[in-house]
C-alpha cells in the first residue's frame, strides 16, 4: 500500500504511554492528601485507582514510550494513512461528512462511551466521534486470526470510519431507536449495521485501488480480514458452538461478501444491508 496521508496528524490523538487511556490524571499535593484521607476512611487505595502505577496504566518512562512507539512505527503508518485516506474519500462524496478523530492507545482507553480494554479490539465511539485502536491488535489479527498484511490492517480502520459515516448520516441512530422499540431485533439490526460498515470499507478500498494505492493481491487481504472476524469463526476459535441468534457482526461469509460488494460497486448506494435481500 502507498498512502500519502500518514504524516497528517491533525485528527490523530496519540495517548500511548500517557497513562490509562491517555487521561493523564495528575494530582497535586492537596489532591493527593485528600485521596489519602478518603482511602483511610473507605479502606481502599484510591490514590492508585486514580493515579495508577507503572503496571496498571500510569505514564511510562519516556525512553520506554519511544522504544515501544518505534516498534509500532510501521503499524502506525498504516493506521494513520488509511484513516486519513478514508476520511478524505467520504469528505469528497458526502456533503454532511465531518472528520472523526483517531486515538492510539495502549492496553486501555477512556472514551465518551466508557472505559475499554485493548482486548475488545478497535472500536468507534459515537459519543465523542473517535476511532480507538491499540496497534497491538494488528499483530493479533495476523497471528490469531490468520489475516496478515497491510491492507488487512487498513480494512480494520476503514470499517470503523464506516461506523462514523453511519453516525454522521443518522443511520446508527435509527438503528439504536429500532433496537429500543424492538429488543428482539437487537442482534439482527446490529449485524446489518456491521455488514454495512464492511461494505463501506469495500467502497473505500475500490477508491484506493483506483488511485493506484494498492498492490496486487491486497484486496484478498481485506477479504481474509473481514472473514476472520466473522461471528461464526470467532465462536469456533474460542471453542464455542456457533449460534446465529447471538451474532452481532455477521458470519465470515457475510462479512467477506459485503466487503466484496462494496469493492465491486465502488458506490455506497450498494451498501443497503437493511433491504430485505440483506437478511438472506
Amino acid at each position: 500500500m502507498r498512502f500519502g496521508g500518514g504524516g497528517d496528524r491533525a485528527n490523530v490523538e496519540d495517548r500511548r504511554g500517557s497513562g490509562f487511556g491517555g487521561a493523564g490524571v495528575k494530582l497535586g499535593v492537596g489532591g493527593t492528601l485528600v485521596l489519602v484521607i478518603l482511602s483511610l476512611v473507605f479502606q481502599q487505595d484510591l490514590v492508585s485507582m486514580v493515579g495508577g502505577s507503572a503496571e496498571d496504566g500510569a505514564p511510562l518512562p519516556p525512553e520506554e514510550v519511544e522504544r515501544r512507539r518505534g516498534a509500532e512505527a510501521g503499524l502506525e503508518r498504516v493506521a494513520v494513512g488509511s484513516f486519513n485516506d478514508a476520511q478524505q474519500v467520504w469528505a469528497g462524496t458526502v456533503r454532511a461528512y465531518r472528520p472523526a478523530k483517531l486515538v492510539l492507545f495502549w492496553d486501555a482507553a477512556r472514551s465518551g462511551c466508557g472505559d475499554a480494554a485493548a482486548e475488545m479490539g478497535p472500536f468507534y465511539c459515537p459519543a465523542d466521534e473517535r476511532v480507538y485502536i491499540d496497534l497491538g491488535f494488528y499483530r493479533e489479527l495476523a497471528t490469531r486470526f490468520g489475516a496478515p498484511g497491510e491492507f488487512a490492517q487498513a480494512y480494520v480502520i476503514a470499517h470503523e470510519v464506516g461506523h462514523h459515516l453511519q453516525h454522521v448520516l443518522g443511520i446508527a441512530g435509527e438503528v439504536r431507536e429500532g433496537q429500543a422499540r424492538s429488543p428482539q431485533s437487537r442482534n439482527e439490526l446490529s449485524v446489518k449495521l456491521e455488514l454495512q460498515a464492511d461494505c463501506l470499507a469495500g467502497v473505500w478500498g475500490r477508491s484506493a485501488d483506483g488511485r493506484g494505492l494498492l498492490d496486487p493481491g491486497e484486496i484478498d487481504e481485506g477479504l481474509r480480514a473481514a472473514a476472520a472476524v466473522g461471528d461464526d469463526r470467532l465462536a469456533k476459535g474460542a471453542g464455542r458452538r456457533s449460534n446465529p441468534e447471538t451474532f452481532t457482526h455477521g458470519t465470515a461469509e457475510q462479512r467477506a461478501a459485503w466487503f466484496r460488494r462494496g469493492f465491486d460497486a465502488g458506490d455506497a448506494e450498494a451498501c443497503d444491508t437493511f433491504a430485505e435481500r440483506a437478511a438472506r
